[in-house]
């Protein structure tokens, strides 16, 4: 379901990224950035086939401490989220090795925040009016949420058990 982004892809994904309704909730970059994380071999740009389509981006993805650093689906709401979700974080700890996951989410995405919170990512802070939205005109909260290497291990072995 996970496949690594070429420059064929650059097109979904900024399709998305340019949605109006994402714009309080996810940055864009433009082509040559998209290019240069698809090229740099600390980052891993990820298509999902699924059900819904989606892309992900995993920054310092050579290190121990792995960020997720944007993520999004191209049908939000329609139940999707928690599979892909969990496709991304096994990727994390298996593929890439990680020992801690980290991401940040705007405080006013409150699905995307449940998504996270149900896959087992504990609130580790909050950034109060950090991020400048120009959709709102405003900043926003960031939450941070992170889960470490032992948390995704007990939950695998919790999963396999049931």
């Amino acid at each position: 379901m996970l496949r690594p982004a070429t420059a064929a892809d650059i097109g979904f994904i900024r399709s998305l990224t340019t949605r109006p309704d994402y714009a309080p909730f996810i940055g864009d970059a433009d082509e040559a950035q998209l290019r240069a994380w698809i090229d740099d071999p600390s980052v891993r740009v990820l298509i999902w086939e699924g059900a819904a389509r989606g892309f992900a981006i995993f920054r310092s993805a050579d290190q121990p401490v792995v960020e997720l650093f944007r993520i999004a689906l191209d049908r939000a709401g329609g139940g999707h989220g928690d599979a892909f979700f969990r496709a991304l974080v096994d990727h994390a700890f298996r593929d890439l090795g990680a020992e801690r996951l980290w991401l940040d989410a705007s405080a006013e995405n409150a699905r995307a925040i449940k998504v996270y919170t149900r896959a087992g990512f504990r609130q580790e802070g909050r950034l109060r009016a950090h991020w400048f939205r120009p959709a709102l005109g405003r900043a926003v909260d960031l939450i941070l949420m992170g889960m470490l290497r032992s948390e995704w291990q007990a939950l695998e072995a919790t999963s396999a058990r049931a």
